[in-house]
This record gives C-alpha cells, sequence and structure tokens, in this order.
C-alpha cells in the first residue's frame, strides 16, 4: 500500500550574524517540560502574524512559523547579554523565566517532537554557518547542539557566491528539498548564520475523494476571482460557527498528533477576526468543537512565502541586537557581533490524497438531519497545531490559493 503526501508545510529561518565595527535561577524539574513554552510561543505566534499582516498587501499569502522564529531567537539569545538578552527575551514573552530554563524546555520540545510516527514526519532543527577562522565559544556551541538539535560547520564566507551555495544546498538536504533558495545574498564579513528548518508531512485523518474535485471560483477580494481545484469531503467533522464573532471554526486531524484549524471569517468580516484573534480565542473554538454533518469544499494549493523580519522584530523591541551596542558575548568574547538580517520562509502544499488500492471499507453513521454546507472560497486562516506539545507550528492566511 503506498503512501502519498496529503499535506506538507515547511519553514526555514535565516539569522544573519555579523561583526560589528567597533569595539540565574535555580531549575526544578517540572520547569523543563515544554508546556511552559506553549502559551508563550502561542502569544508571540498572534503578535508576529499582526505585525506581519499589518505590512502584507491585501490578496498576498501569510504563512510562517512561529514556533520555528521562537527556537531561533531563543538560540540567539543563549549567547546574548545585558540589554541584548532582555530585549529578546522580552519580545519572546520570556520575562519570568531564565536562560536555563528555556534552553531545558527547547530540549524538551525537540526531544518530544523528534519522536517518529509512523504516519506523520515532523522535523524541526537548525544549523549554525560559522565563518572559517572565526571560533565561537565552545559553551555556546554546546548548548546549541544540546538544546536546539543544532550542527555547525565551517564556511569561506569571503567566497560569497560559493558561500551560499554551500548553505543552500545543506538547507535543501534538511529540508527534503522544498527549499533550495533560502539565502539570497551574503556579507563577506558576515561571521555566522543561524539556520531554523521546520518541515512537517501529514497524511489526512480521512483523505478526500480526488474523483470528487472540480474547478470552482474563489474570491481573492471583491475584485477578483480566480479559479482553482476545489476538494470535497462529506462527512462528521470537529466544527463550530461562532456567531458573536463572525467565524465558522472546522479542525481536520491529521494521522498522529497534528491537526490544522481552519478559522473562517463571514464575508467582509476577516479584518475584525484578524483585529480580536489570540490563543485564547483558539482555545475557545477548540473546547467549543463539535461533530457536525457537513459538505465541506476547501481549495487545493501550494504556496511559498517570503517573510522579512528585520523591521517587525524592531518593532517588537529587537533594536539593541542590529547596532553596535549588541552585546553577544556568549558567542564570542574576542569579536563584537550584531545581528544583520533575519528572513524566513515558509512553503505549505495541501492536497486530497491519502492511501491508493486501500482494502478498507468505513461507514460513517449520520443523523438524519440536512448537511452543513461549508465552503472554503474565500480568504481563510489556517493553524497546524501539535496537540503533545500544544504548539502552533504553522500559522498563516490563504488568500490567494493559485499563488506561486
Amino acid at each position: 500500500m503506498h503512501s502519498i503526501v496529503a499535506s506538507c508545510a515547511l519553514a526555514a529561518l535565516l539569522l544573519a550574524v555579523t561583526q560589528a565595527h567597533h569595539h540565574i535561577h535555580h531549575v526544578h524539574e517540572d520547569s523543563m517540560s515544554c508546556n511552559v513554552l506553549s502559551p508563550l510561543n502561542a502569544d508571540f505566534a498572534f503578535a508576529l502574524y499582526k505585525k506581519v499582516n499589518h505590512r502584507t498587501g491585501p490578496g498576498k499569502n501569510i504563512f510562517m512559523s512561529p514556533l520555528g522564529l521562537s527556537a531561533a531567537l531563543s538560540m540567539l539569545s543563549t549567547g546574548a547579554r545585558g540589554k541584548t538578552h532582555t530585549q529578546l527575551f522580552s519580545s519572546l514573552g520570556y520575562t519570568n523565566l531564565d536562560q536555563a530554563r528555556v534552553n531545558e524546555a527547547y530540549g524538551h520540545l525537540f526531544q518530544m517532537l523528534g519522536q517518529s510516527q509512523q504516519d506523520q514526519k515532523l522535523d524541526l532543527g537548525n544549523s549554525v554557518a560559522v565563518r572559517t577562522g572565526f571560533n565561537p565559544l565552545q559553551t555556546y556551541l554546546s548548548d546549541l547542539q544540546k538544546y536546539y538539535a543544532g550542527e555547525v560547520f565551517n564556511v569561506d564566507f569571503s567566497n560569497p557566491s560559493e558561500a551560499v551555495a554551500q548553505i543552500n544546498q545543506r538547507i535543501a538536504v534538511k529540508t527534503h528539498d522544498k527549499i533550495k533558495e533560502m539565502v539570497k545574498d551574503l556579507d563577506p564579513l558576515m561571521a555566522m548564520v543561524l539556520i531554523n528548518y521546520v518541515y512537517f508531512r501529514g497524511q489526512w485523518e480521512r483523505p478526500f475523494d480526488k474523483n470528487l474535485t472540480v474547478k470552482a471560483d474563489f474570491h481573492v477580494d471583491r475584485n477578483t476571482k480566480i479559479e482553482v481545484d476545489m476538494m470535497k469531503k462529506m462527512g462528521r467533522f470537529d466544527y463550530y460557527q461562532d456567531h458573536d464573532n463572525h467565524t465558522t471554526v472546522i479542525s481536520l486531524p491529521y494521522k498522529g498528533n497534528t491537526s490544522m484549524m481552519i478559522v473562517f471569517p463571514d464575508e467582509n468580516k476577516m479584518e475584525v477576526v484578524e483585529g480580536f484573534i489570540n490563543k485564547d480565542y483558539l482555545r475557545h473554538w477548540h473546547d467549543r468543537l463539535y461533530k457536525n454533518n457537513l459538505n465541506l469544499f476547501m481549495p487545493k494549493f501550494s504556496i511559498s512565502v517570503d517573510t522579512s523580519l528585520d523591521e517587525i522584530l524592531m518593532e517588537m523591541g529587537v533594536t539593541d541586537a542590529y547596532t553596535d551596542e549588541a552585546d553577544f558575548s556568549g558567542i564570542s568574547d574576542e569579536i563584537k557581533l550584531k545581528v544583520s538580517k533575519v528572513s524566513h520562509q515558509a512553503v505549505l502544499s495541501v492536497d486530497e490524497t491519502g492511501t491508493e488500492a486501500a482494502a478498507a471499507t468505513t461507514i460513517e453513521i449520520m443523523p438524519m438531519s440536512l448537511p452543513v454546507d461549508m465552503v472554503l472560497n474565500r480568504p481563510f486562516m489556517v493553524f497546524i497545531i501539535e496537540h503533545s506539545t500544544r504548539n502552533i507550528i504553522f500559522a498563516g492566511k490563504i488568500s490567494n490559493p493559485a499563488a506561486a
């Protein structure tokens, strides 16, 4: 029986550190649980989404891995000191934690997410490209390897084109060749590049039937209409219609511990929902899901989104890290370092497929009521959630399913 990808999502984050141009509490056993991070990372996810959304033009897709960025910034903060560290922790919402506790929590998180499941693939890790001749402190490199699944390799930044090719090749290997050109240019004075990658491939618990997929209209905005491949699935779904908050919510489980929650605002209410949405609303909707008989119509799509995060992080309070005031003495006590660029690329593919030539029969007992039609023919939000760690791995808005 041959398995085919039902949905995959991928993000890579590049965090470039260049040379600047001038010269804890006791950790209790229960604090090592990665669950200490999940509510804080969820707050960060929605703060980040709203900042990105504010800068994204109408009709544009948003897709990113907030968890990947939180992990990368935590990896950076491990080597930050003083005000630089305070700003990084404040932006992440970690002000009541110390670095040791955060490191332990990420160590636990990476360990849990790294446990293989037969029908699901979730890879989360980090790589560090270090300029040949630059020697970061061994304590920093050891922490990256121990807590952040970090892998360190040397690159000759004095040959930028070769360095770009080498780093991109490394990213492609780590991300199953889905992201081929994360790095486009490098400063020859670069000291280090931190790369975070997240790759998810899941099979729908109940796949769509390819024979039911038809061409249909999708309304990108009031004036723009495109044609998409619209999938259809009939059955009982985890569903909730929140009339007070102009939203319909459906949760589509993957095999394993992961699901996609779709938030579908009422017509012309996307901006309203984006204005108030936060982790408490997501929890509120999740807790009120109930089985309902639906005809679900969902576009098949594959999108790729590049996001520059420098100005957004500065707005969120990460300012010193980009200036000559930066203190990364936990990375190097010989060379002054500062952040030069943070960029992020994410890919999401959603289709019908599950298994072919399956010899199983499923019978669903439905109540004798007319099914509700849920037609995703205008922009909607998606959240891919890993349930064992309670983390939002990916978040975004599908405004144009036909955008590459």
